[in-house]
């Protein structure tokens, strides 16, 4: 009996119980909490060192309180560029698991930085597109507050649309914030409507031109490399053109949009679209030379499969990414710091000039704010885009980045005004929509599987109409929330940023 008793497991009350799993709920629950709150955590004491460093930095000179303000709201609006914008040019590499995605993290955080601070522009308009008259806003007391407000709408916009999950134009944020504080100091008269509307056309011109060459390129691949009975020997040949003309396009892209601070590059383009599109055609030679015998050696022993092929798009598309965040961080870095450049300027100078220098402390906010919003809330976008939308494979993830060089090229020259986040997520958008169509109408396709699968057409002819809409290759919510964002960013931004320049207005006297 004595060892039985012994043995026998100890027996606890059952209020004890119930106590103890409470203890254990509220411990669950407070750790969730916590992880919770350390990103945010972590941003607002990047906000405070940035106001803190700027106020150290401006201490003798007039208006510092105001700077160090500004400068916390730069940063603000920093932070959720890289949670937002970034994810569009890493987002294709992580979906396609050419890139992991603290791989895609560190380049990205890497090239951003470097864009910004060896290739961003030394001087910046202090009216974000020239949509507001800077006459009727040439008191700096009411230029300071509209620049602020600016900054706030935009910054609080982005915030909103990463929590939703939905990618939108930084640049329409900030052209939206300016426009409605404009409007709340000066009148409906003091907006550029006509460059408005341009801006307005680019909501359906920058994603339908994305999609449209994104589609193009990825027609010319299954066409070319994968419906074909020897991919290896199509991709030997197909492969480094593609690659030379990724090249080509980025080194044009570069030379046209992202290389402000290299005087002979600056000089001798000056903006002139077929400059850039030579030195792009000597770029693209040139690696054509290169890349063929190395995509040979390459795909030697490869089986005459789909995968293989995916690995000879891996590398081309790390490099685009990388290549992309640079561009992004050259030139994207403008909407965060160009509003913060500008009050600067106005406060330490008292009057409103029409371009103003950037500060190297100034480029520092941006570059490292872009950086630290990225690694600390940029996976949920990154995700959205590289997986969410649609499935993406290199070859599929390959055709969005090289759209995305591509349309910015076509629209500096048809003097278009695109946003590249809609470029971006339109080339995703795109090739999503082409996949449906072409697997169901592709007669190439049909005869290619007829061919190496057997039965497998006639099994897909009978699938149900309620089956094939189920096998959506487009996520039609996620395409509907994205669009339904885009149309409201800049009377979203507008709105809010109206309404925070009159709060400011009856506060700073």
């Amino acid at each position: 009996m004595a060892s039985d008793f012994e043995n026998s497991p100890p027996k606890m009350k059952p209020t004890l119980d119930k106590d103890l799993s409470k203890i254990s709920y509220m411990e669950q629950a407070s750790g969730t909490f916590g992880r919770a709150l350390l990103l945010p955590g972590l941003a607002i004491i990047f906000i405070a060192a940035c106001a803190a460093i700027t106020m150290g930095l401006t201490n003798d000179q007039p208006g510092s309180l105001m700077i160090a303000a500004a400068a916390a709201i730069g940063a603000y609006m920093a932070i959720n560029i890289g949670a937002n914008d970034v994810a569009n040019n890493v987002g294709p590499a992580v979906g396609s698991k050419a890139l992991t995605l603290v791989g895609a993290l560190i380049i990205a955080a890497i090239c951003e930085s470097a864009g910004a601070l060896l290739a961003g522009g030394d001087v910046v308009g202090t009216i974000s597109k020239g949509i507001v008259d800077r006459e009727a806003v040439s008191d700096p007391r009411v230029f300071t507050l509209l620049m602020m407000s600016a900054l706030i709408s935009a910054a609080v916009w982005i915030n909103l649309a990463t929590l939703l999950g939905a990618p939108v134009s930084t640049t329409h944020s900030i052209v939206g914030g300016v426009a409605g504080a404009g409007i709340a100091a000066a009148g409906f008269m003091a907006v550029d409507w006509s460059e408005m509307a341009r801006i307005a056309a680019s909501w359906v011109i920058s994603p339908f031109l994305g999609g449209l060459i994104a589609a193009i390129f990825l027609a010319f691949i299954k066409i070319m490399i994968i419906y074909r009975d020897d991919k290896i020997a199509a991709a030997r040949r197909w492969v480094p053109v593609l690659v030379a003309i990724m090249a080509g396009a980025f080194a044009a892209y570069l030379a046209l949009k992202g290389l402000k601070k290299i005087d002979f590059v600056k000089d001798a383009i000056q903006g002139d679209v077929l400059k850039a599109l030579a030195v792009g055609g000597v770029f693209a030679i040139l690696t054509w030379i290169i890349s063929a015998p190395l995509i040979k050696r390459q795909s030697e022993g490869m089986e005459n499969r789909n995968r293989s092929l995916r690995t000879l798009f891996k590398i081309p598309l790390i490099f685009s990414a990388a290549l992309l965040s640079f561009a992004h961080g050259a030139n994207d870095v403008a909407n965060a710091i160009g509003p913060l450049a500008a009050i600067v300027s106005t406060v330490q100078d008292g009057l409103v000039a029409e371009k103003v220098d950037i500060p190297l402390w100034v480029m520092m906010i941006g570059a490292l704010g872009i950086s630290f919003g990225l690694a600390l809330f940029g996976p949920k976008l990154i995700n959205m885009v590289g997986a969410q939308i649609t499935k993406l494979n290199p070859m599929r993830a390959f055709c969005v980045a090289l759209s995305a060089a591509i349309t910015v090229i076509i629209a500096s020259w048809l003097a278009l005004p695109v946003s590249s986040t809609h470029i971006a997520v339109g080339g995703v958008f795109g090739v999503g929509f082409f996949r449906e169509w072409y697997t169901a109408n592709s007669k190439r396709r049909r005869r290619y599987i007829r061919r190496t699968a057997g039965r497998r057409t006639e099994e897909e002819a009978a699938i149900s109409p309620d089956m094939k809409r189920q096998r959506r290759l487009v996520r039609r919510h996620h395409f509907l929330t994205i669009i339904a964002a885009w149309l409201i960013t800049v009377p979203m931004a507008g709105l809010l940023s109206g309404g925070i320049f009159i709060l400011l207005s009856s506060v700073v006297r």
